[in-house]
């Protein structure tokens, strides 16, 4: 079986440049480097106003549907992904939109120029557990309980990055048609 061997390093600037190893699993990873290992995706390099511009600075690392080039099965950690620039004193529509039923019409029209966005290469490695991340902020939904104010730079950083979960999944104990009856939980009878 192939995997990707994603890099091991200290950021993610070290893991395009100057990986410690490659480990496909977290388990690989802790052992080349003697120490534990978190899996994270972050954004690196300038940002590119166009596509086409960030394919040719990036040529042999990313897949490329123009030339047909695709990286080995085991070479596939990085990825081009577009992100919406806004600009200072204007701001993104974050709420739901108010319908606004007039000519014929539900909602209204949909702004005349799309946002800016730009082009970043997004770089998924083994992150050394022990090494600075530049803005660990919380999750949503904590700071949104300790409705402390947050600055833009933490507003920023939640928004980026992943959904965790409050604690693991557990395993299913029953089957999707299947239900305990209400007399007695420990019974799980079909439920038709």
């Amino acid at each position: 079986m192939t995997a990707i061997l994603y890099p091991v390093a200290a950021n993610a600037e070290l893991a395009l440049s100057q990986p410690k190893a490659r480990a496909a699993r977290e388990r690989e990873a802790a052992v080349a480097m003697g120490e534990a290992v978190v899996f994270t995706t972050d954004a690196v390099g300038p940002a590119f106003a166009t596509r086409e511009a960030a394919l040719e600075a990036y040529r042999g690392r990313v897949e490329d549907d123009r030339s047909g080039f695709t990286p080995a099965i085991e070479d596939r950690w990085c990825k081009l992904v577009e992100h919406v620039v806004v600009e200072p004193g204007r701001s993104a529509p974050l709420g739901p939109i108010q319908p606004t039923y007039q000519d014929g019409r539900r909602w209204p029209a949909p702004p005349e120029t799309p946002p800016r966005t730009v082009w970043r290469l997004s770089v998924s490695y083994w992150r050394v557990a022990s090494a600075e991340r530049p803005l660990e902020a919380p999750q949503a939904r904590q700071a949104r309980r300790a409705r402390a104010s947050v600055d833009a730079a933490t507003l920023r950083a939640i928004a980026r990055q992943p959904l965790r979960p409050v604690e693991p999944q557990q395993p299913l104990d029953i089957g999707l048609f299947e239900t305990r009856l209400p007399e007695n939980p420990s019974i799980v009878v079909p439920d038709e």
